[in-house]
């Protein structure tokens, strides 16, 4: 069987209201759960997609400030 778990998160956030998915980003960060990383990489990924030149340079540097920390 071949699953596709990208696709299956991408048509599950795409179905959600603005306030869901605000609260499924902060419910997975603060619960720490593994199997809550695919779909804030699939969130992350859609960002990034959308994001300008400047906007994934400020994201990369905020990231790297944050490992810094």
């Amino acid at each position: 069987m071949n699953f596709n778990i990208r696709s299956a998160i991408m048509q599950k956030l795409k179905k959600m209201p603005k306030e869901d998915l605000k609260d499924l980003i902060e419910d997975s960060i603060r619960e720490g759960e593994e199997k809550l990383l695919p779909g804030l990489g699939c969130i992350f990924e859609l960002i990034w997609q959308k994001s300008s030149k400047s906007e994934r340079e400020n994201m990369v540097a905020l990231l790297k400030q944050a490992l810094d920390d």
